[in-house]
C-alpha cells in the first residue's frame, strides 16, 4: 500500500517512527514534511498529504501533530478525504470498520510511541464492513 506522511513539527518524531514501521512492513511511503521540529504551519503539510489520497496517488494517510486535532480539520477539508482522528485502539478499529477513514489523525502528546504505532496497525489491517455504513460514507463524499 502508498501511504501519504504528513506532520507538523509537534508530531515529526511519531512521523519518523511510523515510517520506519511502514516501510518495514512492506508499504510505501510518501512523506510531506515536516523535515524537523522546528514550528512551522501545520496545513503547509497536512493539505498536500490529504490531497494526494484524495487523488488516489496514495491508498491512505497518517498525518500527526501535537494533538491531532488541526491536522484532522485541515485533512477533512480536502474533498473524498474521511480523516479519523484515533487515541487508542478501538476508535482506530472502527474507523476503518465503520467510516472507512483513509486517513488518520494522530497526537504525538496525546499518547505514548508504543500506542501511536499500534493504532497504526491496527488501522492498517482493520477492513470496512461496507453494508449499512455505506450509505453513510457516500454521503461524506459527495
Amino acid at each position: 500500500m502508498k501511504i501519504a506522511l504528513g506532520s507538523d513539527h509537534a508530531g515529526f518524531r511519531y512521523k519518523e517512527k511510523i515510517k520506519q514501521l511502514l516501510l518495514s512492513l512492506g508499504h510505501e511511503v510518501e512523506d510531506f514534511g515536516t523535515t524537523s521540529e522546528e514550528p512551522v504551519d501545520y496545513p503547509k503539510f497536512i493539505r498536500p498529504a490529504a490531497e494526494a489520497v484524495a487523488r488516489g496517488e496514495c491508498e491512505r494517510g497518517i498525518v500527526l501533530g501535537g494533538s491531532g486535532n488541526g491536522e484532522a480539520m485541515a485533512a477533512n477539508k480536502v474533498r473524498g478525504v474521511r480523516c479519523a482522528l484515533c487515541w487508542n485502539e478501538e476508535s482506530a478499529r472502527l474507523s476503518r470498520q465503520h467510516n472507512d477513514a483513509n486517513v488518520l489523525s494522530l497526537g504525538e502528546r496525546m499518547m505514548p510511541e508504543e500506542l501511536a504505532l499500534q493504532i497504526v496497525r491496527i488501522w492498517l489491517t482493520t477492513d470496512f464492513e461496507g453494508g449499512r455504513h455505506s450509505a453513510r460514507i457516500a454521503m461524506l463524499d459527495r
